[in-house]
């Protein structure tokens, strides 16, 4: 036996695939080696199980300028001589041990994925879950994440635009902190994570090299249970320094934009530290390395070549530099009070050799390191998920239509619909003075300068529906991330995802993993939008316990004159309200996975539906509608159903509504179903026939609702007769 179990359990390799490297090497790996190997084929860098089923994924278009896998992050061409980057990734296992550094150094690793190609960040989402807000340790962790996203970002001077907080039994011990980063460059502007030619220069820039972090690709992001290795694996979870990224953030920026020759590639230090860095931007470009290991900055004694090689101390970068532009490229970061080092250089061999003091410690051949073993798996349906989605939601009894009022109320206060505003003013939104639309709304809407253009962000999904039917519920994470981009008048282009699952040797996790990415690509197909980028994170799991099957959909639309935007709000009285896709009166099914059932029954069962060619439809009756200047404002209708976000319009826009509808079949369902496709919007009266004429030509659905008001006069919609006060202090009732 070449190696003991404990010290593959540490690198978090199984016995074959120690056999299969043992043998491809056609040698014993030293200890510096076999870390190295560990991380580079752990799931969080290798992607093991899940790299088969991404390539259903669709991945091209008009618009993309970079290949999925090839890059930090994904650049779409947005017209007028401007890319977006974009990007979003999970931080999960850190910020259950650790929450405030979890979050913090999340946001920290998203940020250098963009700047890392060349692009300026300009705008943060966060995608969070949580278990039950009265559970036990639910309220520290919510806290820490909270507090870690806003410090560092704030500190960072980026605006926190967007996101979403949801709360489930299932992320129990297990949360999930996925940051999302957008940043703008010219489209002649972007620059590669390649390493290339012989004698180039690699300076490792920014922070110093230390213990923390080691083992956080292969411990951390692809073991699983935090909260039963909590104490083995806190030594693994990152500390970042905000103001340290700032200036690094600015030194790239300025060396990019204003003297881009004398730079051959450009790649932060993530997961796996020196180790991911060095190998993969050398795999891009076909060439070796020699590192010098004795020449990096420590800011410890005596760490070993092992401990230098997977540290994932923040705030490092490596600047691939033309040799003879090396002494401008220091000068450039001296000034900007950052080390720069000098640690090796490129070479025209297929290995990454590691030095120290003029000895050989370790060779990584690059081939091998970045080809890991894949495993297709094949799962099974769960028994629960299969029986939940059998139930029909017409078994249970319809609501006394006096009781829906205070039931309006209680949804209200629920933790996944009421408002967040007590967590995003922690965030300063307004920053960079690009933001026009902030936190509260569908999307996020940002000018592009010197341009009229502007951009809508979003990110999206309901793991409930994922759970009951993983297909489905991957669309409709599309799809609704979709229609809050439509809703600000902005056409969606771009997809990046954040997967979330358990343990993919679970068959009923391999099972909603593989389902959820058909779904995914299914509806990203239907519109057009390419996904460019994203993140894996499997192994989440507390007690054996998977969390929900989480894929989280970051959406990126496009507005060509971004004073032209939508709110989600009413904008002023005396409008006429109307529904748009679906009739009013809404079918039974329209109640699976709703909170409603959640609330009323403590059980939310059903199978969700959606009719993909329907959406595509709607939305381009949304965006033709609003072309033609016909729409005052636009609101999906989604979770918590019609009412809810009648009441979210009121809210939002602080003004009352009234209006009446006849007999229906089912009062729950028409009030607080959350059938798809639907979206609530405002007209002036004198646009009235024109609507109807243009739904009437396009086949879509439309239902005359009622009449906006004045705050004062209050919310009526059927048997419900409310002050707007005190929907208000139901919505805001939570102290976050």
């Amino acid at each position: 036996m070449s190696v003991t179990q404990d010290s593959l359990d540490a690198v978090a390799l199984t016995r074959v695939e120690y056999e299969q490297l043992e043998s491809r090497l056609e040698r014993i790996p030293n200890d510096v080696e076999l870390g190295m190997f560990g991380s580079l084929w752990s799931e969080h860098c290798g992607y093991k199980h899940s790299k088969p089923l991404l390539k259903l994924l669709p991945s091209e278009g008009d618009r993309v300028l970079t290949k999925v896998g090839e890059e930090n992050a994904g650049a779409i061409d947005i017209g007028n001589g401007w890319a977006i980057v974009m990007k979003v990734e999970s931080h999960n296992h850190p910020s259950a041990i650790e929450p405030y550094q979890g979050a913090a150094t999340g946001v920290g690793g998203i940020v250098r994925d963009i700047f890392a190609m060349g692009a300026y960040p300009i705008a943060l989402l966060d995608s969070l879950r949580f278990g039950l807000l009265e559970t036990e340790g639910t309220q520290y962790l919510l806290e820490g994440v909270v507090a870690g996203i806003g410090g560092y970002g704030n500190c960072l001077g980026i605006p926190t635009v967007g996101g979403e907080i949801i709360f489930d039994e299932s992320y129990r011990g297990n949360p999930l902190v996925n940051a999302m980063c957008v940043g703008l460059v010219k489209t002649d502007g972007l620059i590669g994570a390649t390493a290339k030619g012989p004698g180039n220069a690699l300076l490792l820039v920014g922070a110093e090299t230390g213990r923390d972090g080691i083992h956080g690709a292969s411990g951390l992001a692809s073991r699983t249970d935090p909260e039963e290795r909590f104490e083995e694996m806190r030594p693994a979870v990152q500390v970042g320094n905000p103001f340290m990224e700032k200036l690094l953030m600015e030194a790239c920026h300025e060396l990019v934009s204003q003297h881009r020759n004398w730079l051959i590639g450009l790649q932060d230090l993530g997961a796996a530290g020196l180790t991911s860095s060095i190998v993969e931007c050398c795999g891009r470009g076909k060439s070796g390395a020699v590192l010098n290991l004795e020449k990096i900055p420590c800011r410890e004694k005596g760490m070993t070549p092992y401990e230098i090689m997977l540290s994932e101390s923040q705030e490092r970068m490596l600047a691939i530099v033309k040799r003879e532009h090396l002494e401008e490229v220091q000068e450039l970061f001296t000034r900007w009070e950052l080390i720069s080092t000098e640690i090796g250089e490129v070479t025209d061999g297929d290995s990454v050799i590691l030095r120290k003091e003029g000895n050989v410690v370790g060779e990584i051949p690059v081939t091998i390191a970045l080809d890991p073993p894949q495993y297709r798996m094949f799962g099974k349906r769960g028994t629960r998920a299969r029986t939940q989605a059998q139930i029909n939601p017409a078994a249970f009894p319809d609501l006394i239509p006096e009781q829906a009022g205070d039931i309006l109320l209680q949804l209200l206060k629920r933790p996944n619909l009421a408002s967040k505003h007590k967590i995003y003013r922690q965030y300063d939104h307004q920053v960079l003075t690009n933001t026009v639309v902030g936190p509260g709304g569908d999307a996020a809407v940002l000018r592009i300068p010197e341009t009229q253009q502007g951009i809508a962000v979003t990110t999206d999904c309901n793991g409930h529906y994922c759970e009951l039917d993983p297909y489905t519920g991957g669309a409709i994470a599309v799809a609704e991330a979709a229609r809050n981009i439509v809703c600000t008048g902005a056409k969606p282009v771009a997809v990046t995802d954040c997967l979330n699952f358990g343990s993919p040797d679970n068959e009923e996790v391999a099972f909603a993993l593989e389902e959820s990415i058909r779904g995914i690509a299914a509806a990203c197909n239907i519109f057009g939008t390419p996904v460019v980028s994203g993140n894996v994170s499997l192994y989440n799991e507390t007690g054996g316990n998977p969390i929900a099957p989480t894929p989280v959909i970051g959406m990126l639309g496009v507005l060509e004159d971004v004073e032209k935007h939508l709110t989600a709000g009413f904008t002023e009285p005396d409008a006429d309200v109307w529904l748009i896709g679906q009739k009013l009166d809404q079918n039974a099914s329209t109640l699976s996975g709703s909170e409603y059932l959640a609330l009323q029954h403590g059980n939310a069962p059903g199978t969700p539906q959606i009719n993909l060619e329907h959406e595509l439809a709607l939305q381009k009756f949304i965006l033709s509608a609003h072309q033609q200047e016909l729409l005052l404002n636009a609101h999906d209708c989604s979770e918590g159903g019609l009412t809810v976000a009648l009441a979210e319009c009121c809210l939002i826009g602080n003004y009352g509504f009234y209006g009446t509808f006849p007999k229906i079949k089912r009062f729950d369902a028409t009030l607080f179903g959350e059938g798809q496709s639907r979206i609530v919007v405002s007209t002036r009266p004198k646009h009235r026939e024109e609507l109807e004429q243009h739904a009437f030509e396009q086949n879509m659905p439309l239902t005359y609702l009622g009449t906006t008001k004045a705050k004062e006069d209050g919310f009526g919609f059927g048997p419900i007769t409310l002050p707007i006060e005190m929907l208000d202090d139901a919505w805001k009732s939570i102290d976050w």
